[in-house]
């Protein structure tokens, strides 16, 4: 990524920045108010485009600035059963860096499938 890690780590996790950039989502907060999710927090995430029928709501496991932040999905949501992702944040030079994002998904069945 074309900036420090600590400052792509919070483009990605204060919530009011990442709507202005990120085409996925049409808005995003955390649910106490707070600026930025800490462990254990809450976030709604609406999405946006194609995609603003879908919303996720997950819970902060990890919130470690400005290196690692990961996240599990609370509850359901379409069209997984299972979600949880981490971003792990690593310097690549001067005013550089890497971002390593990990995640793991469970689509949820299509019941007009026959199973056999």
């Amino acid at each position: 990524m074309p900036a420090r890690a600590d400052l792509a780590f919070d483009a990605f996790h204060y919530q009011h920045w990442r709507a202005q950039w990120d085409p996925l989502v049409s808005r995003t907060h955390v649910q106490d108010g707070a600026p930025c999710p800490s462990v254990g927090a809450i976030s709604e995430n609406t999405g946006a485009g194609a995609l603003r029928a879908l919303s996720m709501r997950t819970q902060f496991v990890s919130y470690d600035r400005p290196m690692l932040a990961a996240a599990k999905m609370v509850g359901r949501s379409f069209p997984f059963t299972q979600w949880a992702a981490s971003m792990r944040h690593q310097a690549d030079g001067a005013d550089r860096s890497q971002l390593i994002y990990t995640f793991e998904v469970g689509p949820a069945p299509l019941r007009w499938v026959p199973v056999h």
